[in-house]
């Protein structure tokens, strides 16, 4: 059955002053846990996890399990540059209970294929019985992933699909020819997800469904009903939605705010809206909320 999951991409939410603000993170939460996604992707690139400390990703993880596992699927990021710092957080997190992981590629340095394959082995025998999707991020993380190593990757234990950011639609088709029929992939891309379908993946993981998760169902719902003109209207919303919040996490905590969900601010070098754009969020939020 030809799938359209929508996996959130969740902010964390700080005080003005940058210091964790876990409160609000669970506000943020239970939003997202009312929005009849598929699941939520938390601590990735959304969640700001480069800024944030083991203590504080061990409060996170135990509040998003807490807050959402009963809801949808809870798919924890643990990348890091190295092997030893992504496995110290799987055990921290499945000790609070999580099953899903997703880990970044290393980054920052460069890595040979046989390094990122050696670093997705160990994060995998962490991962024991659980899943772990290979999150390739080249234009973050340095550090490509061709066809070939994902087939690589794919043949590790636990390693059950690929979350991809910033590849274009013709990269996934090359991955989804070469790798096993069950392997998951997902664009990073928000306002790809019909696109991405067609080309073989499973959904996308979404940062902007946080905010406004409405016509991400929408969209999913006609791509499965197959409503040529409700499909129309739904990419369209999703189009202006993208168009005016996209990636930017200071504007999703914006929209968090006309919400009346939390007042939340970025602990990363991330500039605030103007009053233009914070008042463009608040006009879409309005209107797709």
């Amino acid at each position: 059955m030809t799938r359209y999951d929508i996996l959130t991409a969740i902010p964390t939410a700080f005080h003005r002053d940058g210091s964790l603000d876990l409160e609000g993170s669970r506000a943020i939460f239970r939003y997202v846990g009312s929005s009849g996604n598929e699941g939520a992707f938390v601590l990735g690139t959304t969640g700001e996890f480069p800024a944030v400390d083991v203590e504080e990703f061990r409060a996170l993880v135990s509040a998003a399990v807490e807050e959402l596992a009963d809801r949808m699927r809870v798919i924890v990021h643990v990348g890091r540059p190295s092997a030893f710092e992504a496995v110290r957080l799987v055990q921290i997190a499945r000790e609070l209970g999580a099953t899903e992981f997703a880990a970044l590629t290393p980054y920052y340095l460069r890595s040979t294929d046989d390094a990122v394959f050696e670093y997705f082995g160990q994060v995998s025998d962490a991962v024991g019985d659980g899943r772990l999707y290979v999150y390739v991020y080249p234009a973050r993380s340095g550090n490509p992933v061709s066809p070939e190593l994902l087939v690589r990757l794919a043949a590790l234990p636990n390693v059950v699909g690929a979350k991809v950011s910033e590849l274009s639609l013709e990269d996934i088709a090359a991955y989804r020819a070469v790798v096993p029929a069950d392997f998951e992939l997902y664009t990073g891309a928000d306002r790809d997800l019909i696109a991405a379908v067609e080309v073989g993946a499973q959904g996308v993981v979404s940062g902007v469904s946080s905010v406004t998760p409405k016509p991400f169902r929408a969209l999913a719902d006609a791509g499965r009903s197959g409503d040529a003109a409700a499909l129309a209207a739904a990419q369209s919303a999703v189009d202006e939605v993208v168009a005016s919040i996209g990636g930017d996490m200071a504007r999703m905590k914006e929209g968090y705010r006309v919400l009346g969900v939390t007042d939340a601010y970025c602990r990363m070098a991330i500039a605030e809206p103007d009053e233009a754009g914070r008042e463009e969020v608040a006009r879409v939020v309005r209107t797709h909320a």
